[in-house]
């Protein structure tokens, strides 16, 4: 680009607490300041053009009307934003012309701003990764006379689904489930402060349908209540007994011996409506029962021609598949799913829970 623009030299500064700071000097700047702009009036207009020719063409070597570019034609560009600005000061040789060089300049501030949004979305995108991880387990906890596998698949670098385990000693597993909608940064940002809320809640030992009604108050006043969360949440104890709250979630399905059970009880999702109202369902997880909860990333998994995956083909594979073991369940679960969509992308977060009573308790237990 330099020489087609006639450009002898250049220099890149970058915003630092107390001024600009030169990080890069390119060919020989033959100038009194070497081309650092010490007055405030030549920041003061590039900050306000973002690009700033400081001579006319007519008169290259004459002084800047502004008087503190003596050293002839120059130009700048500025691209970021308060804190973190960086400028560009070019010396500009003989023959060059406004209009080509006021293009070339304003496209590589946009291309040069484009890029700087990317990596700073970018850091974002990481930053809530972090947060999620620290916030979301791995593993589910250990829970005596109960065999528990889960895994959750992001369609992006962060997803808006998640589960959650906070075990009470031995008597009590409260387990939940959710989908905030859409995924990325927004959707993972919204299941931080609703898992957050939940472990608040769960702490301070409060009822479930206050806890919800309270966290549905807390997300619609957020600058995210255009959004919604769907949430499960159930407190599962040693003796079997389930009280929970389905809030507008994908159905949990309980494969009892004779039938299968779907946990609907509770109300709407979280987020839209400023006052929204609970229930408490309660049902009973029997010895050799399988629960197992999911999103709707599983059973909505489109096939080639569009069709989804369905809560009917998953009941059918559960039941044909009752003899394994939690994990293996689950692994064959993702891999059918996962198949139907013929190996595709995910289009949406995908995520499964698999709670197992033991017939028996196993020793140890």
């Amino acid at each position: 680009m330099a020489e087609p623009l006639h450009l002898r030299g250049g220099a890149l500064y970058v915003e630092r607490r107390d001024g600009f700071e030169r990080l890069k000097q390119v060919g020989p700047i033959q100038t009194a300041a070497d081309l650092i702009p010490a007055a405030a009036a030549p920041l003061g207009l590039l900050a306000k053009h973002r690009v700033y020719i400081f001579s006319e063409p007519d008169a290259p070597s004459a002084p800047s009307r502004f008087g503190v570019l003596p050293w002839g034609a120059s130009a700048a560009l500025l691209v970021g934003r308060r804190p973190h600005r960086h400028a560009f000061f070019f010396l500009l040789g003989d023959g060059w012309t406004r209009e080509e060089l006021d293009f070339a300049l304003n496209t590589v501030r946009a291309a040069l701003g484009s890029r700087l949004m990317e990596e700073r979305v970018r850091g974002s995108f990481a930053e809530a990764a972090e947060i999620q991880q620290s916030l979301l387990l791995e593993e589910a906890p250990d829970f005596p006379g109960y065999l528990i596998a889960c895994r959750s698949v992001p369609a992006e670098e962060v997803g808006g689904d998640f589960y959650d385990f906070v075990p009470f000693e031995s008597e009590m597993l409260a387990v939940s489930v959710g989908d905030a909608s859409g995924h990325g940064l927004p959707a993972a940002l919204l299941v931080r402060d609703v898992v957050t809320g939940l472990r608040m809640g769960i702490e301070k030992a409060m009822k479930i349908v206050p806890v919800f009604e309270k966290l549905n108050q807390v997300i619609h006043r957020s600058n995210l209540s255009s959004r919604f969360i769907s949430v499960f949440y159930g407190e599962l104890e040693a003796n079997g007994n389930l009280i929970y709250v389905n809030a507008g979630h994908q159905a949990p399905l309980l494969f009892l011996h004779d039938r299968v059970v779907a946990l609907t009880t509770g109300g709407t999702v979280i987020g839209p409506l400023p006052e929204v109202r609970f229930k408490r369902g309660y049902t009973h997880v029997d010895r050799g029962a399988t629960l197992v909860l999911m999103t709707d990333g599983i059973v909505e998994r489109r096939n080639p021609a569009g069709e989804f995956f369905g809560e009917e083909q998953l009941k059918a594979l559960v039941q044909q598949n009752l003899s394994l073991e939690p994990e293996s369940l689950l692994e064959s679960l993702f891999a059918a799913v996962v198949a139907w969509g013929a190996g595709g992308p995910w289009e949406d977060d995908a995520t499964l829970v698999v709670i197992r009573r033991l017939d028996k308790p196993r020793s140890g237990s």
